[in-house]
């Protein structure tokens, strides 16, 4: 099970470092290119490097180490990422982070979320979906974090529908994509329905160009989320996954790092492309705290 801890939270950086340079770009499914590209010119990410990770690796990475630290909170978490904004560290940031941030710069305004069902809740899921032994906790727990940023209930539907489906896979559970459709079902009645239209669609055969228009590529949850879990149920080989989530359009880095944190949680590290790996922003620090995850996880287990 360590290999597919260090293999979620890596294949989760990979997926988002392939989708960072085509962040809010038209589909380029008829000219996938497999690898590491740099932003076009003028692009929101353009000072990034090939295998550079944007915001949504930071934040996963943020709260996986406050949760590795155990010095993890809500109001840690808060204080820190609104000191990696203030300092202009954020890449690109999510616009209801980058809306809380800015409004509680503000003289007087206390720190609250906004009612917000942008993709940008997401990437915290993963360390949680990891971390606890017990699902209903580690969903629990990710929905009070997802509270930082976003209150819209989709939202917090979405971020228990992903920590699910990360725990599911890391434990073998069969079919953990039909795990974390009842947890959509159960959370937000639209955002199940529109997952499990998504994996209709899949079942069906509908070709990935009229999935992507039929089912959308952009930033909020109910786009984000169910075109990832259609790609993750369509394509099996690591390098096809990445590469169509890389090049699926729109919200491509966070559709990336849903689709490499499933496949990494579901296959290991080993899985990994090795010169996606090699070429991956912080790959030691990110294996690392992999590493000491899978320690917590086990310590926590060893307590029930």
């Amino acid at each position: 099970m360590l290999k597919k801890f260090k293999g979620c939270l890596l294949g989760a950086a990979i997926g988002d470092a392939l989708g960072m340079p085509n962040e809010s770009t038209a589909p380029k499914l008829n000219k996938m290119k497999y690898g590491y590209r740099r932003p076009y010119k003028g692009h929101p990410n353009e000072d990034l490097k090939p295998g550079q990770y944007t915001d949504d690796t930071q934040l996963m990475i943020l709260v996986a180490t406050l949760i590795a630290d155990g010095k993890y909170n809500e109001e840690r978490y808060s204080s820190a990422l609104h000191e990696i904004y203030d300092k202009g560290n954020l890449r690109f940031p999510d616009g209801t982070v980058s809306a809380v941030c800015e409004e509680n710069v503000k003289k007087n305004i206390p720190r609250k979320g906004v009612k917000s069902t942008t993709s940008g809740c997401l990437p915290i899921a993963i360390p949680f979906g990891l971390t606890f032994p017990d699902i209903n906790e580690g969903s629990e727990r990710a929905v009070r974090a997802c509270n930082v940023t976003h209150t819209h209930p989709a939202a917090h539907a979405a971020v228990s529908t992903f920590a699910s489906l990360i725990y599911h896979t890391l434990h073998d559970t069969p079919d953990p994509i039909q795990k974390a459709l009842e947890k959509a079902q159960d959370e937000d009645e639209v955002l199940g329905g529109k997952i499990r239209n998504a994996l209709v669609l899949e079942k069906d055969g509908m070709d990935i160009e009229t999935a992507v228009l039929k089912i959308g590529n952009d930033v909020s949850v109910f786009q984000t989320l169910p075109i990832a879990i259609f790609l993750i149920r369509r394509y099996f080989h690591p390098s096809d996954l990445l590469t169509v989530a890389a090049h699926a359009g729109g919200n491509t880095d966070t559709i990336g790092l849903i689709c490499g944190a499933y496949l990494g949680a579901a296959q290991g590290i080993d899985a990994l492309p090795s010169d996606l790996l090699d070429g991956l922003e912080d790959r030691q620090r990110i294996e690392l705290l992999g590493q000491r995850l899978y320690s917590l996880y086990q310590h926590k287990l060893g307590q029930m």
